[in-house]
């Protein structure tokens, strides 16, 4: 069996495992990632599509989170800007909604200045007479309405676009390929995978092990077998109506349990979610619920 060696071995071609391998190449060092089917093809294409500042992180004290979330959006504002756009962001506040106009207010008062404010930071409130134009927002109990801006990214392009960027600086990718096992050595690892060509092996001084819900199934598969992860698989459904939008993206409240839920423009159609929902099965087989379709709708 044909053996490489590399300074890192990752395992998943997600945004993480693309991260990763562009961070380590850029660093110099040896990378090969192997990813099972392609590119993105789990939660890295199945998100919301955006790239926030971590606005409600706020509301759990995270300010340090939310500063970070906003540096980060800089960057990739800055250097995927053909990919990480600015879009403006509505919040209305209905006479029945549990965040009150105060708080909300407070709330982007707080984000625009951990944003250094930044003119992509500021807020406004929608005058009155333009609530009209907001993609037919009900009006019924409408008390006030908010503008901010966030990033929306194509997440699947954006992952693409971060492995090329590593392939470009000396990373290899191996796709498909199926991790068959690791030994931790002295030395490093011992890798084997198999690909179309059959199977093969590597060496490694470090694997990094980037299979977003399949990590447990990964680190199964290593010997001497690490510690399992405690985590919980948590599916988040996302809806999409045949009706385009064309002001922006909403930030509303679902009237069920007050959670915040993301109406988004996506392709000429409308994209709304997120629900929350703890998963057992297997991640491949991941599919809506019909009590999730009726809580988004």
């Amino acid at each position: 069996m044909p053996t490489d060696s590399y300074d890192l071995v990752i395992i998943g071609g997600g945004i993480h495992g693309a991260g990763v391998a562009q961070a380590a190449a850029a660093a110099g060092y040896s990378v090969c990632l192997l990813e099972q089917s392609f590119l993105a093809a789990g939660t890295s294409s199945r998100s919301s599509k955006l790239i926030h500042g971590g606005l409600r992180y706020l509301e759990s004290a995270q300010f340090n989170l939310v500063r970070e979330c906003l540096h980060e959006r800089a960057l990739l504002l800055k250097l995927a800007p053909e990919l990480v756009k600015l879009q403006p962001f509505y919040i209305p506040i209905f006479k029945q909604t549990r965040r009150r106009p105060w708080q909300v207010r407070a709330g982007l008062s707080l984000y625009a200045a951990l944003g250094g404010f930044d003119k992509s930071a500021l807020f406004k409130q929608v005058p009155r007479r333009q609530w009209t134009t907001l993609d037919g927002l009900s009006q019924e109990g409408l008390q006030k309405v908010y503008r901010y801006m966030d990033g929306q990214t194509d997440d699947a392009a954006l992952t693409r676009a971060v492995m090329a960027s590593a392939r470009s600086l000396g990373a290899e990718l191996v796709m498909p390929a199926q991790f068959l096992q690791a030994e931790i050595t002295p030395d490093g690892c011992e890798i084997s995978y198999e690909t179309e060509q059959g199977e093969r092996g590597c060496r490694a001084r470090l694997l990094v092990n980037a299979a977003g819900p399949w990590a447990n199934r990964v680190l199964a598969k290593i010997r001497p077998e690490p510690q399992r992860l405690e985590m919980d698989l948590v599916q988040g459904t996302h809806i999409v109506i045949d009706a385009p939008l064309e002001r922006g993206i909403y930030y509303v409240e679902a009237p069920q349990d007050q959670r915040a839920v993301f109406v988004i423009p996506w392709q000429g159609k409308t994209l709304v979610g997120t629900t929350e929902t703890i998963y057992r099965g297997d991640p491949a087989e991941v599919a809506p619920l019909a009590e999730e379709e009726a809580y988004l709708l």
